[in-house]
């Protein structure tokens, strides 16, 4: 009885044991497959963190070049590809609110002509040549708000001394935030540069154009080539420079905020050369 007995306890050893193999050898498999998954997770994970990360510093560029040069920001992204100029139709959008209810200009510029502004200031006249055969859409726009006195009255908001060199106008609440209601599209991107005498317009974005544009007072090469270059500055450069050598109040950080100088626009006269 007892060799019966003995031999039916080693038998469950036997038993145990062998379950306890398969056991231990499913525990490893399973360790295996699971060290395999989470390796091909973080992979997955450092990719997407990867392109997360790359756009996540694209936005903060982004919203770190709303302390930049333009309407308060400086975009990130690639512009959209522009028609071939000189334009003979464009778009203007609505993109409420107005700082003043002045309607929208005509879809239809006048592709021809050749158009000279003098923007008189409080500081004197700054006389611009405007580019209308490479920036169709952006001077037929700002011919139209100039008739409409859309600028008359307001303040150049913005002066920038460090690394780029602009004083920006064109917003009548004054604030960096205004617009005439509209945006249009960006032009004469391919290759923009910004020297001394620059005038190009300020936006938030590709294809974010208002009223907002900025005066180049000294050669600018921090900027990308994504704000729109329509006109050159032929007379009144030095009224800038002076404006510029009195500093701003770095209300923005230093080297930029209003400049302590204040320059008001009294008008912009528009005439064909």
């Amino acid at each position: 009885m007892a060799g019966k007995k003995e031999r039916q306890r080693r038998l469950a050893r036997e038993r145990y044991q062998r379950r306890a193999a398969r056991q231990a050898e499913r525990y490893q498999r399973t360790r295996r497959w699971t060290a395999i998954g989470a390796a091909c997770c973080l992979v997955v994970a450092l990719a997407v963190g990867g392109y997360f990360l790359f756009r996540g510093q694209g936005q903060h560029a982004q919203a770190a070049g709303k302390a930049g040069a333009a309407a308060g920001s400086t975009p990130a992204g690639t512009p959209a590809p522009t028609q071939a100029e000189p334009a003979r139709h464009c778009t203007y959008t609505a993109s409420p609110p107005a700082a003043r209810e002045v309607g929208r200009p005509p879809a239809r510029p006048d592709a021809a002509a050749r158009y000279r502004a003098t923007i008189r200031t409080n500081r004197g006249d700054v006389v611009i040549n405007l580019r209308n055969n490479v920036a169709t859409c952006t001077v037929n726009s700002f011919v139209y708000l100039a008739a409409k006195k859309y600028f008359n009255g307001t303040h150049c908001h913005r002066l920038t001394s460090s690394g780029i060199f602009v004083l920006q106008c064109g917003d009548p609440t004054g604030t960096g935030n205004g617009g005439p209601g509209y945006k249009f599209d960006d032009e004469n991107l391919a290759g923009a540069k910004y020297p001394a005498g620059t005038v190009a317009m300020a936006n938030s974005g590709p294809n974010t154009n208002g009223s907002q544009f900025f005066l180049v007072y000294k050669d600018t090469t921090a900027l990308p080539a994504k704000y729109t270059p329509f006109g050159t500055i032929v007379s009144g450069l030095k009224i800038i420079q002076n404006v510029a050598k009195a500093g701003s109040d770095n209300a923005n950080g230093p080297g930029d905020g209003h400049p302590k100088r204040k320059v008001i626009i009294e008008s912009v006269i528009i005439k064909k050369a």
